[in-house]
């Protein structure tokens, strides 16, 4: 009868560090799946970042260009303004100031 509770005692203790165990490994897997989860999401968000890298480094060239061809655009206008200036000027020049009429 002692022996035998004592095998039931022993059982029950067994029967908790399994239970114990078997949480203890849950938690384990749970813990690894996350840190799989968190790397792989690393992971996705370091090819998003090259990408808009990628993307920025174009863009940033895409607006020099225009910079360049607003600034170039910019040079012919000025230029034009100026031509435009100096004839308007020489057409004033030639043409005798007349005289309004008073109604």
């Amino acid at each position: 009868m002692v022996a035998s509770l004592m095998l039931d005692n022993a059982l029950a203790r067994l029967d908790g560090a399994l239970g114990q165990l078997e949480a203890a490994a849950r938690r384990r897997i749970d813990a690894e799946r996350s840190r799989s989860n968190l790397e792989t999401e690393l992971a996705l968000m370091q090819d998003d970042r090259a990408r808009l890298a990628a993307d920025l480094d174009g863009a940033m060239a895409r607006l020099g260009h225009v910079e360049t061809a607003a600034a170039d655009v910019d040079q012919r206008l000025q230029r034009a303004m100026n031509v435009i200036g100096v004839v308007i000027e020489r057409v004033q020049a030639q043409q005798p100031v007349e005289p309004e009429m008073e109604e």
